[in-house]
């Protein structure tokens, strides 16, 4: 009898120990979460810690998908589940973007931020402001040296739609001033040559950034109540991708990043036209010790160890 329970003992633990091993081989993700689709709106901070999340998603066997698209357009996306994952939502600047979206839960704000110290506002150079323009109350008595006109960046970003709405309230005293929308490399073309001139130019400006953190700039006061300001970078998915994607939505909530580590990759990518993804997936080389908060409580798409799994991303 004695025999016989030991024996149903040691098999029982065979069983268990079997049973284990199928849990763990199948602790991945349904099929129909292996592509994860990401949104990059052009931006190259985004475009960077986008491309370390792709770099680490097809380390582990998904396939990243990133789709170049403006901000209004990201948002439709995600609450048409044509996109699953946003790294950039600015806020409070994006405010007006997203409550929509929000308030109709068909995107989610992954709390707590992926970026906190970020900064975005309106800048001219610093020998503008030392000539007197400190804030945005400032800028009309000198519309004929700026050529009334303020440089942003691409259509359909809310740093351009603050602008144009500083423009048009009356008490800004802004009647007249034109907003030209361009692209960031556009943008910071046109301030470059400015500078370099020094002629007078007001423009968006944004921490972190490795050619404005290079520029003597000064940000305008009279801004915040529009948005602009101090700012956190928060992670955006559609709705239910947490849920549907666990695995993956648990390596996505787990991102986060810093001003430094931003502002080295974002280098190569501006100055020297490297591919950010290439500039991410060296990064991450030179800084492997970043890899694993990231993959905490993550496994591979087949349910294998994650470590393993992304030893290759390291070699």
């Amino acid at each position: 009898m004695k025999t016989t329970i030991t024996k149903m003992i040691g098999a029982l633990a065979v069983a268990t120990s079997l049973f284990g091993l199928s849990a763990t081989a199948q602790a991945g993700d349904a099929d129909s979460c292996k592509a994860v689709r990401f949104a990059d709106v052009g931006w190259t901070d985004i475009q960077v810690i986008t491309g370390i999340a792709a770099n680490v998603f097809d380390a582990l066997g998904y396939q990243s998908e990133v789709k170049t698209l403006s901000v209004p357009v990201t948002y439709a996306s995600l609450k048409n589940k044509d996109i699953d994952v946003f790294l950039g939502n600015w806020m409070p600047s994006m405010t007006s973007d997203v409550k929509p979206y929000f308030d109709d839960k068909s995107v989610e704000q992954l709390q707590p931020p992926n970026l906190e110290g970020a900064g975005y506002g309106i800048v001219v150079p610093q020998y503008v402001a030392d000539a007197g323009v400190k804030s945005v109350a400032d800028l009309n008595a000198n519309k004929d040296k700026f050529g009334g006109k303020f440089f942003g960046i691409e259509s359909g970003n809310d740093g351009n739609r603050i602008i144009q709405t500083m423009i048009g309230d009356a008490k800004n005293n802004l009647a007249g001033w034109e907003l030209v929308e361009s692209s960031e490399a556009g943008m910071l073309t046109e301030a470059e040559k400015a500078m370099k001139d020094n002629k007078w130019i007001v423009f968006l400006g944004w921490t972190p950034h490795p050619v404005m953190g290079e520029m003597k700039i000064a940000y305008l006061d009279g801004v915040v109540d529009y948005g602009f300001g101090p700012a956190k970078v928060y992670t955006n998915v559609r709705a239910n991708y947490l849920t549907e994607c666990a695995n993956a939505g648990k390596l996505v909530s787990n991102l986060r990043f810093n001003l430094k580590m931003e502002g080295d990759m974002m280098a190569p990518v501006l100055k020297d036209g490297k591919d950010p993804k290439v500039v991410a997936a060296e990064w991450i080389k030179a800084n492997p010790d970043s890899i694993n908060a990231w993959i905490d409580g993550v496994t591979a798409f087949d349910g294998s160890d994650a470590k393993a799994a992304v030893a290759k991303l390291l070699k």
